[in-house]
């Protein structure tokens, strides 16, 4: 028994140090283009003046765990400082140089980013991070790297051919893998999925779809037909990977949910999320893959033994152990916040010490995405009245206000973050945001245009056209004002003042 649960494990978590070497490439440059990415919009999301202000993000997290190096110093500069800390960080993880430690900086410095501008993240920044953490105890560095290169027993190893790693880390960079889609699944056991429409309603380009996706979306029986595959997939995808560990299954999966992941990124604007996913599952691919694909005879595939690397049973240094134990503990608290956020325990609070861990090591594991799926139409607008008398959208570039179902949907906003901030911000605990976030877009527009074109007034307002509380409601809400308003929308004392100045007509 002993022995084939052995077996069993060696298969279900074993690594192929090539596949670390393309999980790493493909984490770095990941890393990279979050980093060059999120500096457009640096201003707005990381400035002192911006979205996001300092003092009011620990209102956000509650609570002091939620640590980031960017809540140091209030300092445009400081931020500046952490983003080419993850752009750099990330192209030496590509590479492979001092891979350790830039695997260390790279998510130190993805963590305090996600949580400097947390309306703006989603759960492909989290998944991100994650697999950062995991990466910084296993040796990334082992195959096709420039440490490789320059460590004479690496450099044997790699001649040899590779090996694999198994390792508590190991099991755990799977584990985390098959865990995202098993709470994605998991959420989508509901009546918006078995009906079989989920997968059209989030396609439109009033939800999270591209042009090409709304256009897939049209045709009912292909969208219903992706809706039941997705569900299919995603929840048995992590039994085969676990249940069914031999190299051509593995193979199997990873490339269904490689192709899947491909279809996301040109179908769905979720971020880099399909990116992330990609990567993740290049770990994951069986060694004699790359055996294939170098014209190498495939002898042996399939067989239970493990080639020479990496093993838990090899001597190791008492810093070594330490990191394997901090890696275990903090395997059992991940399968902690796992089963906290995807059962029914999720309405109760989870001990302080376990939640102080969650958030130290930025493990949450809410992976309920899209989970339901309502057949409705949302959008934002940013009603915008400048001083030469036009009324203008200020969150489409001035472009002529559409109140109901704008051109294009949440593709018409810059990009995806803009896209997620107001998908966040109608949430009643994120509200805290509304004035900031109103002020810096005022502020950023009033920058850059010239008298005649300054903003008066703005206005932010959320919509939602669906079938609740009957076929056809649009409801509509105001999220956030500059000048400030009140609750109920109305003008304070002074623009009511300029509004109805003596002589104007009422």
């Amino acid at each position: 028994m002993v022995s084939s649960l052995r077996a069993w494990g060696r298969r279900a978590f074993a690594i192929d140090t090539r596949s670390l070497a393309a999980f790493r490439m493909a984490i770095g440059a990941v890393v990279c283009a979050d980093a060059l990415l999120r500096s457009r919009d640096f201003p707005l999301m990381f400035g002192a003046d911006g979205m996001f202000p300092l003092e009011v993000l620990p209102r956000h997290f509650g609570d002091r765990w939620a640590w980031s190096l960017a809540f140091l110093v209030d300092a445009d500069w400081w931020t500046a400082v952490i983003l080419a800390l993850e752009g750099i960080a990330g192209a030496l993880l590509a590479v492979g140089f001092r891979t350790r430690l830039a695997t260390v900086v790279a998510w130190m410095a993805v963590v305090s980013v996600i949580r400097r501008t947390p309306l703006a993240t989603n759960a492909g920044d989290l998944w991100l991070s994650c697999l950062l953490f995991w990466g910084m105890f296993l040796p990334l560095g082992s195959a096709w790297s420039i440490d490789a290169r320059t460590s004479p027993s690496r450099r044997r190893q790699a001649l040899a051919g590779g090996g694999e790693v198994m390792s508590i880390a190991s099991a755990a960079l799977v584990l985390q893998i098959a865990a995202v889609y098993l709470g994605a699944g998991l959420a989508k056991w509901n009546d918006s999925w078995f009906s079989g429409t989920a997968v059209a309603h989030a396609l439109s380009v009033h939800d999270h779809g591209t042009h090409l996706g709304s256009l897939l979306a049209s045709h009912p029986l292909v969208a219903s037909l992706l809706t039941w595959g997705v569900l299919a997939v995603e929840l048995s995808a992590p039994c085969l990977l676990l249940a069914v560990p031999t190299p051509a299954a593995r193979l199997a999966v990873a490339s269904v949910f490689l192709f899947m992941h491909a279809a996301i990124a040109v179908l769905m604007s979720v971020g880099l999320f399909a990116y992330v996913g990609m990567a993740a599952w290049l770990a994951v691919l069986p060694g004699f893959f790359w055996e294939w694909t170098a014209g190498e005879r495939l002898a042996g595939a399939g067989a239970d033994s493990c080639t020479p690397g990496f093993s838990d049973s090899a001597p190791v240094s008492w810093s070594v152990r330490a990191a394997r134990g901090l890696c275990a503990v903090c395997l059992g608290v991940a399968f902690v916040s796992f089963v906290h956020e995807n059962t029914s325990w999720r309405g109760s609070p989870l001990p302080q010490p376990i939640r102080a861990a969650i958030r130290l090591a930025c493990l949450e594991q809410d992976w309920g995405m899209f989970g339901e799926v309502p057949h409705q139409a949302q959008w934002v607008y940013g009603r915008a009245e400048l001083a030469d008398g036009r009324v203008v959208d200020l969150l489409r570039g001035g472009r002529p206000l559409e109140t109901v179902l704008p051109a294009g949907g949440f593709l018409s906003l810059p990009h995806h973050r803009w896209h997620k901030i107001f998908w966040e911000l109608p949430k009643p605990p994120l509200r805290i945001f509304s004035p900031s976030i109103a002020a810096a877009l005022a502020r950023d527009w009033n920058r850059t245009h010239a008298s005649p074109e300054q903003v008066k007034s703005l206005e932010i307002r959320f919509a939602r056209l669906g079938d609740f509380p009957a076929p056809g409601t649009l409801q509509e809400l105001l999220l956030a004002s500059w000048p400030p308003r009140n609750e109920s929308g109305r003008g304070n004392l002074d623009r009511w003042l300029e509004e109805h100045r003596p002589g104007d007509d009422d």
